[in-house]
């Protein structure tokens, strides 16, 4: 098992390094084609490494899919890895698109250069691996440990759901104005940008540039929405190795789908219902498990992925058709 985890570890870092070494080797604004091309390469990562659980699953490659999964009651084979990985990417991806909302309202307010809004977004995805890792790990432990954690989450999913569908919109985010004013009162910030620099030296003391505020930002935005995305794919499995490798895919794409979507993120109105749907279907899983498993058998994951899908798709689809409408 840990030659499984190191080595997803360096493929994580290789994946990176070229990313930021080749594509991104000088500081620009990613154009639209760029970004959608960088996001479908993500993606196509996703579905090959699918296709890496299931051969090391159905192998048990270093005693992958040996434990019983909570989920379902039995260990994993090939079969239901894969699909329990492709539906947890599915969920977390979906969710990480309304955090690309909010990191443009961030860029927006502090008004991020466009051509470094890439490394502040860079630094942003190593923390969030850390911090989802420990998150993860944490939450694993306990629903394996408690199985009552579960009905605890799915309640959490489904009342974030509703507030989802019953709350606007905000026009600037809810825990921005303290983190600045902790950030202003105790380090001294800089009143304009440095290039691309975090932190400057000026008459032999320390200033962080209003880049580091927005990393903060990000980073701290990513552990709110952390709080909604983990619990949601401990419906779909409570396998460690599952749940953390298809975090760290979504939140690979969320960079070039940042600069992809950040656009036109405004135009996708039902985006949010869709949202909100998903969260409370994957909450309604995690409150009536058994019932569901004894009803649909070996059908359960695939049934998952499918009320996954459908919603976001959806909600896509119905907000192309009503853009090109009321334009």
């Amino acid at each position: 098992m840990t030659l499984v985890w190191a080595g997803f570890a360096v493929f994580v870092l290789g994946v990176l390094a070229i990313d930021h070494g080749v594509f991104n080797r000088r500081y620009h604004v990613p154009s639209t084609r760029e970004a959608l091309a960088l996001t479908a390469g993500t993606v196509v990562l996703a579905m090959l490494f699918a296709g890496f659980v299931y051969y090391s699953y159905d192998a048990h490659w270093e005693g992958l899919g040996l434990r019983v999964d909570v989920v379902g009651g039995t260990p994993n084979n090939g079969h239901t890895g894969a699909i329990k990985f492709l539906t947890g990417y599915i969920v977390e991806l979906t969710l990480s698109m309304d955090n690309v909302f909010v990191i443009a309202l961030i860029f927006r307010h502090l008004r991020v250069p466009a051509m470094y809004q890439h490394r502040v977004l860079f630094w942003g995805v190593l923390g969030a691996f850390v911090m989802r890792g420990a998150m993860i790990g944490g939450g694993a432990a306990l629903v394996t440990r408690y199985h009552w954690v579960m009905y605890v989450f799915g309640g959490f999913l489904i009342v974030t759901g509703l507030r989802m569908l019953m709350t606007p919109k905000q026009a600037a985010v809810p825990e921005e104005r303290w983190i600045v004013r902790l950030l202003t009162r105790y380090a001294r910030v800089t009143p304009e940008y440095h290039k691309e620099h975090f932190v400057v030296v000026r008459d032999g003391k320390k200033w962080i540039t209003p880049l580091a505020i927005a990393l903060v930002l990000i980073e701290t935005t990513d552990l709110l929405f952390a709080v909604d995305s983990i619990p949601a794919i401990f419906a779909v499995t409570t396998d460690p190795f599952l749940v953390f490798t298809s975090n760290v895919f979504a939140v690979l794409g969320l960079r070039s789908l940042y600069f992809a979507l950040a656009g036109m993120i405004e135009k996708f109105r039902y985006l949010t219902i869709s949202l909100a749907v998903i969260l409370g279907v994957v909450g309604m899983k995690m409150l009536f498990g058994s019932a569901i498993t004894r009803a649909l058998g070996d059908y359960q994951n695939a049934a998952t992925l499918l009320f996954v899908a459908v919603p976001l798709g959806v909600g896509v689809v119905a907000s192309i058709v009503a853009d090109r409408r009321s334009a």
